[in-house]
């Protein structure tokens, strides 16, 4: 009886609490990846017309993930070049029609050693799992944005001109040595713009 007061102050002493957190289908690290590129991709964009027109960007063939975060980013880029942006087809000078080529994620791993892979074990091909057994490897993971477009006159619908494939890129590469040692980027970082070279990039 003189144990129970004890053995009741230990349960209340490691008792714990548990929180259950959302698991979304893609990472932080991917979405700024991604972003990243598109960002890339349209630095620097010019239209051949004149600053100061009047543009409707139409974006009805624009497919592709996360594509409100790149058409925003093809905007963002038109009006620091000086066009002045318009909500309506109707009150444009010119219709800037964009479509996506590319806007996902690339990986890629290198492997000095035995990879992971799944190995048959039967007729029904039941598989087992075979972990990496490496002596040194490394991962990289790319976004890659390629958007292109053409523009026509909003009145008569001649061309003015097509835009060539803008391209942008952002790639992290992290690095492991015996299974256990790490090194590199092993997240994008929010805000950062450059992810600059990973250490001895190889």
């Amino acid at each position: 009886m003189r144990l129970l007061p004890v053995l009741s102050l230990a349960l209340l002493a490691t008792a714990c609490a548990s929180v259950t957190e959302t698991n979304p289908a893609r990472t932080a690290t991917d979405m700024l990846l991604v972003n990243r590129a598109a960002e890339r991709a349209v630095e620097g964009l010019i239209l051949p017309i004149p600053q100061g027109a009047r543009v409707y960007v139409d974006e009805t063939y624009f497919q592709a993930e996360n594509a409100r975060f790149a058409l925003s980013a093809i905007r963002a880029a038109l009006s620091e070049a000086g066009y002045a942006l318009v909500r309506e087809r109707g009150e444009s000078d010119a219709v800037f029609e964009v479509r996506a080529a590319a806007l996902s994620l690339e990986q890629m791993r290198r492997v000095f050693g035995i990879p992971d892979m799944r190995v048959p074990i039967n007729d029904a091909l039941n598989v087992v799992s075979i972990p990496e057994v490496s002596i040194y490897s490394n991962r990289d993971r790319m976004g890659v944005a390629e958007f292109s477009g053409f523009i026509y006159d909003t009145r008569t619908g001649m061309p003015l001109g097509a835009v060539t494939p803008m391209i942008g890129q952002y790639k992290i590469r992290s690095h492991k040595a015996l299974m256990m040692i790490t090194w590199g980027q092993q997240l994008a970082q929010p805000g950062e713009r450059d992810p600059g070279s990973s250490w001895r990039e190889f």
